[in-house]
């Protein structure tokens, strides 16, 4: 099938680019015409595990191209809306800037195609009743409106692009147009239907759901752990073998009960602040009050780490040498948007300290982008001298460091582990402090 993807981000780039690795024709539309040339080139403008491969074979097997001309997608039967929908700087909701462009900029492309109707498809992580009033001006052309929600984790995208755990197809409320509609999304989806992975069809309002309710579930999971380890730290309690022990319930399960830093990125922190938003504009907020808990838990994590590390340096950051593991919001990923990693170097260093930090993939882009801070190529770099040393992305490269050879470089062997990765017997009997979260 012909496809275009309006938005080559990191959601946009890698669907683009996951369709054609499905056999598909795409073009990927984006205003940046330096992101468009790179793409075109081969070469990936972010980090992610496995991606860069593909898209170097797909672009030169033909297959998948890029443009900054709304123009080019002409031939195509399929359009994905894949736009960043960031938080508003005015308050918690979603800034629907970039779908509203998107969607403006492509209906006058819209063309009838005899395989089918034509379909916008939204993947936008978007407020619920957006797809009602985006279907409102796509009705005017010959297209129908679908919203197919994405559920890509940063460090997995290509594997959870072409090998999701489910598909959710949100369809138009005509019973006609919800089947054509179907069946064009079910021909763009052959392989993963035929290989067994679930589809599910639902209104607009549900698919659009389901993407802020599954996030705010692994939020509000991951603050649990994380208040739970506040009360092990006051009691002596170790919240790893709680984190352990209640995973064993398979109505908990283990996943996102590991205690740390919190959680931080470009999708769970604005998501759950703009469901709360959108809750408030429909006059239910108090349905979504615990989400403002969530989100201060989180925070105050980052805000715990801090302290911590001011009582471990005597009181005072003052003239103090700290080096920070880590920069991205998490391991195989470049990306730092509201990393906690971050805001923790940052508020240290704000304090007076001296930090240097590094990151696999995350360090040239840091060096760039913020030239008043010290980047380091690798741990032993950063760590060289240093009074104290925080583990804040839990990196394989720092999971697995010889604690003995670190000891040598820093100044003072202290270490907050703050992913709660490292095995504190060995790391104590290097001669370190060692000091994780909610655990002894």
């Amino acid at each position: 099938m012909h496809i275009s993807v309006i938005g080559c981000g990191y959601l946009g780039a890698v669907h683009a680019t996951c369709m054609a690795e499905l056999g598909h024709d795409v073009v990927g539309i984006d205003v940046d015409a330096g992101k468009v040339d790179l793409l075109n080139s081969g070469k990936a403008p972010f980090h992610e595990p496995g991606f860069d491969e593909l898209l170097a074979r797909q672009v030169s097997g033909g297959r998948l191209r890029f443009s900054t001309d709304y123009a080019d997608v002409r031939d195509a039967q399929v359009h994905f809306i894949a736009v960043g929908t960031p938080q508003s700087e005015e308050g918690y909701a979603a800034d629907m800037t970039y779908v509203d462009a998107a969607v403006a900029g492509l209906i006058p492309h819209l063309v009838e195609h005899p395989d089918g109707p034509t379909l916008v498809v939204g993947k936008s992580t978007v407020p619920v009743g957006t797809a009602a009033r985006l279907a409102a001006q796509v009705g005017g052309s010959p297209a129908h409106l679908v919203w197919n929600p994405e559920f890509l984790r940063e460090g997995f995208a290509v594997q959870d692009t072409l090998t999701p755990d489910r598909i959710i197809y949100g369809l138009p409320g005509d019973p006609d147009a919800a089947e054509a509609s179907g069946a064009v999304l079910d021909a763009v989806y052959t392989s993963m239907l035929a290989a067994g992975i679930p589809r599910l069809t639902a209104d607009y309002a549900t698919a659009e759901l389901v993407k802020v309710a599954a996030n705010s579930f692994l939020a509000t999971k991951i603050s649990f752990i994380n208040a739970m380890a506040e009360l092990c730290e006051a009691t002596g309690a170790d919240v790893t073998v709680l984190a352990e022990a209640i995973g064993h319930d398979d109505r908990i399960g283990p996943k996102f009960l590991r205690a740390g830093v919190g959680f931080g990125g470009g999708c769970l922190p604005k998501d759950i602040r703009a469901f709360m938003a959108r809750a408030g504009e429909l006059g239910v907020d108090q349905a979504l009050t615990f989400l403002r808990e969530v989100d201060t838990i989180n925070t105050r994590r980052r805000t715990a780490a801090v302290e911590l590390a001011h009582r471990l340096l005597g009181g005072t950051f003052s003239g103090k040498r700290v080096a920070v593991l880590g920069a991205a919001f998490k391991p195989d990923s470049d990306d730092m948007r509201n990393s906690p990693a971050l805001d923790i170097a940052n508020a240290i260093a704000g304090q007076g300290a001296r930090v240097i930090i590094t990151d696999p993939a995350a360090g040239p882009k840091l060096a760039k982008s913020r030239p008043d801070m010290d980047v380091a190529a690798d741990a032993f770099e950063a760590a060289k001298d240093a009074d104290l040393v925080l583990l804040l992305t839990e990196w394989r490269q720092f999971r697995d460091l010889d604690p003995a050879e670190l000891r040598e470089v820093v100044a003072s062997p202290q270490i907050i582990d703050g992913r709660n990765v490292l095995d504190p017997a060995a790391w104590r009997a290097a001669g370190w402090t060692y000091h994780g979260v909610g655990r002894p």
